[in-house]
C-alpha cells in the first residue's frame, strides 16, 4: 500500500502544479487584452497585481508584446496539459492498484476467517463486498483525492481573483454559498439513499446467488415465474433506488447553471458602468469560467464520496480483525503421524446459545486402522472430522496428534498431509485434469492418470468430449454424480495423504463399481490412517475400530462383532440396514 500512498500524494501535488501553471496562464490574459491599442494598462494607488503587470507590460517591447505574451500563454497551458496527462495516467495506475489491493485484502480475509464467520454470513452480500464494494470504495478513493485537487484549485484561482478584485470575489462568494447550502441538502438526501441502495445490492446478488445454486430445484418444480416475479421485485427496488438518487444528484447541473448566468449578468452590467476595466473583468470572467468546472466536481465527488459511505462501511468492517474467529497456526511442522490423534474431553458448540454438537467426548484414532464413525444424522459426526482438520477449534478440551496438542503444529503442513472425500463433492470449473490435480498442485500427468484408475475414472474420463482437458462445469454440474464422486476419490488418491477421511464416499456409485473401488481403497489405505464416516454400516466390516456417537456424546466403540453382541444403538442399525436390503 506504500506505493499507492506516494501515488496519491503526487497526484495531488501534481493537481496543485497543473492549479498554479493554469492560474499564471489566464493572469497573462490581462496584459494580453492591455496590449490591445484602445487600453491603457495604468494601475491604481495599492493595486500590487496592476504594478507587476506594469513591469511584464513594459518589459515586452511593444512590437512583439501580442506575439510573446501568446507564446508564453500557450508555453504554460501545453506544460500544463501535458502535466495533466501524466496526472491522468498515474490516475488510473493507482485506481487498479487500489481496486487489486482491496480485493487481495477481502479474499484473503474470507481465506482465512474462521468458516464459522462465512457460515453465519450471507453469501449475496460477502459476495457484493468483494466484487462490488471493492470497486465502490476505490472510487472513494478517488472522490477524496479529486476534492483534494479542486480545493487546491480552487484556493489558487481564489486568490488570483482576490488580487483582480476582492469586491467582486466577496459577491461571488455569497452567491456560492448559498449555492453550497443547497448542495449540502442534495448531499443529505444522497446519503440516505446510498443506504438504501447498498441494501437493495445485496438483496438483489443474494437473489442471483440463490437462483444459480437453484437453477435445477426451479426447473423440477416449475417456479420460473416464481422465481422470475421474486428476482423482478428486488431488481426494480435497487434500480427505484439509484433512480431517486440521480433524479436528486441531477438538481445540481441546473442550480449551478442559474447561477453562473446570474453572474454573468452582474459583471455585464459592471462593465458597461466602465469599460476601462473590460480587460481585468475579461480575466475575472475566464477564471471565473474555468473556476466553475471545479466547483461542480467538488460538488459531485463530496455526492460520491457520501454515496459510498456505506460500501466503504461495509469494506472496513469486513476487515476487520477485531470481531472475527480464527483458526490460528502453529509452528511445529507436522511431517506424518507416528502413533495416534487423541480427543481428550473434548465439547464443541457452533454458538454460545446452542446446545453442544460434541459433548465431553474423548476417544483415540490409531496409525494405520481404519476407524469408522457412525451414528444418526445430527450426532456429531462431522463435528468430530471438522475438528481434527481444524476447521473449528474445540470449545473445551485437547486434541493432542502423537500428544502435542494440535494447535502446536503448522496449520497447513497438517493439513497438506490430509485429504478428504465429501458426501457432497465440490468440484471446480475447470478441466477433469485440473481438479484432480488439486489434490497436489505439482502431481504429474502419470500421477494424475494412475489415481485416476484407481479411482475407477479413468475409462469414463477418456469417454468425454476432451478427455481430461473436459470442462466439468460449475460444482461439476456436467458430470453425474458417481463421476464426480470417482473424481473426488482421484483428487485424494494423487495427494498421496497420511490420513485419509471418507465421508460416505462411495455413496453415489452401483454395486459393482463401489466394490472394485472398495478393493482399491483398501490396497491405496495400507499403512495409511483411515477414517471413515459410514452411512451404510456394511462398508466398515473391516473398521479396526467403530465409535458410535449419539447426541454428541461416543456410547460405544469396538469391532463389528463387538458391537452387535452389545445390542445397543449400532445394533438396531446394523438389524434394520439389513432388513431394507431384503
Amino acid at each position: 500500500m506504500q506505493h499507492q500512498s506516494r501515488a496519491i500524494t503526487t497526484l495531488i501535488f501534481l493537481g496543485l502544479v497543473e492549479a498554479l501553471l493554469e492560474s499564471v496562464g489566464i493572469g497573462l490574459f490581462i496584459p494580453l487584452f492591455y496590449s490591445l491599442e484602445q487600453f491603457n494598462l495604468e494601475p491604481e494607488a495599492g493595486d500590487w497585481l496592476g504594478r507587476i503587470m506594469t513591469l511584464m507590460y513594459d518589459f515586452v517591447p511593444a512590437s512583439n508584446r501580442s506575439l510573446v505574451l501568446s507564446l508564453i500563454i500557450f508555453g504554460l497551458i501545453l506544460i500544463k496539459n501535458i502535466i495533466s496527462f501524466g496526472n491522468n495516467v498515474l490516475s488510473s495506475w493507482t485506481n487498479a492498484q487500489i481496486g487489486h489491493y482491496l480485493r487481495h485484502r477481502i479474499l484473503d480475509q474470507l481465506l482465512t476467517v474462521g468458516l464459522g464467520f462465512i457460515d453465519r454470513s450471507d453469501s449475496g452480500k460477502l459476495m457484493n463486498t468483494l466484487e462490488g464494494e471493492t470497486e465502490t470504495a476505490t472510487e472513494a478513493v478517488f472522490s477524496l483525492v479529486a476534492i483534494l485537487v479542486n480545493l487546491c484549485t480552487i484556493a489558487v484561482f481564489t486568490g488570483l481573483l482576490l488580487l483582480i478584485s476582492w469586491q467582486l470575489t466577496i459577491l461571488v462568494s455569497c452567491i456560492l454559498v448559498i449555492f453550497s447550502a443547497i448542495v449540502r441538502f442534495i448531499s443529505h438526501q444522497i446519503e440516505r439513499l446510498s443506504q438504501i441502495a447498498l441494501k437493495s445490492d445485496e438483496a438483489l446478488s443474494r437473489r442471483i446467488l440463490e437462483i444459480f445454486k437453484g437453477m435445477r430445484t426451479i426447473r423440477l418444480f416449475a417456479n420460473e415465474s416464481h422465481e422470475q416475479r421474486i428476482f423482478d421485485n428486488a431488481s426494480w427496488r435497487s434500480s427505484k433506488v439509484y433512480f431517486q438518487i440521480d433524479r436528486i444528484s441531477g438538481m445540481v447541473d441546473p442550480a449551478s447553471e442559474i447561477m453562473a448566468v446570474s453572474l454573468l449578468f452582474v459583471l455585464f452590467f459592471i462593465t458597461v458602468n466602465n469599460p476601462q476595466n473590460l480587460p481585468l473583468i475579461l480575466a475575472f470572467i475566464f477564471i471565473l469560467f474555468r473556476l466553475y468546472p471545479h466547483f461542480s466536481e467538488l460538488d459531485n465527488s463530496r455526492n460520491e464520496l457520501l454515496a459510498a459511505t456505506a460500501g466503504i462501511e461495509q469494506v472496513v468492517e469486513l476487515l476487520d480483525h477485531s470481531d472475527k474467529p480464527y483458526i490460528r497456526s502453529g509452528t511445529t511442522a507436522f511431517k506424518n503421524l507416528k502413533d495416534s490423534i487423541t480427543l481428550n474431553s473434548v465439547s464443541f458448540r457452533y454458538h454460545l446459545t446452542d446446545s453442544p454438537a460434541l459433548n465431553n467426548v474423548s476417544l483415540c484414532i490409531y496409525r494405520s486402522q481404519l476407524t469408522a464413525i457412525v451414528g444418526r444424522s445430527g450426532a456429531g459426526k462431522s463435528t468430530l472430522i471438522n475438528l481434527i482438520l481444524r476447521i473449528y477449534d474445540p470449545t473445551r478440551g485437547t486434541i493432542c496428534v502423537d500428544e502435542v496438542p494440535l494447535q502446536q503444529f503448522d496449520l497447513d503442513s497438517w493439513r497438506q498431509r490430509i485429504a478428504i472425500v465429501d458426501q457432497d463433492v465440490h468440484l471446480f470449473d475447470s478441466s477433469v485434469k485440473l481438479n484432480i490435480a488439486y489434490g497436489r498442485l505439482d502431481a504429474t500427468e502419470e500421477e494424475i492418470f494412475s489415481a485416476a484408475k484407481q479411482a475407477d475414472a479413468h475409462e469414463f474420463i477418456l469417454s468425454l468430449p476432451k478427455g481430461y482437458s473436459t470442462r466439468v462445469g460449475d460444482r461439476g454440474v456436467r458430470l453425474s454424480a458417481g463421476q464426480k464422486q470417482r473424481i473426488a476419490l482421484a483428487r485424494a488418491i494423487v495427494r498421496d495423504p497420511d490420513i485419509l477421511i471418507l465421508d460416505e464416499a462411495t455413496n453415489a456409485l452401483d454395486s459393482m463399481t463401489e466394490h472394485a473401488i472398495q478393493e482399491s481403497l483398501r490396497r491405496f489405505a495400507h499403512d495409511r490412517t483411515v477414517i471413515v464416516i459410514a452411512h451404510r454400516l456394511s462398508t466398515i466390516e473391516r473398521a479396526d475400530n467403530i465409535l458410535v456417537l449419539e447426541k454428541g456424546k461416543v456410547i460405544e466403540q469396538g469391532d463389528v462383532q463387538q458391537l452387535l453382541r452389545n445390542g445397543s444403538l449400532f445394533a438396531d442399525m446394523h438389524a434394520l440396514q439389513n432388513k431394507q436390503n431384503i
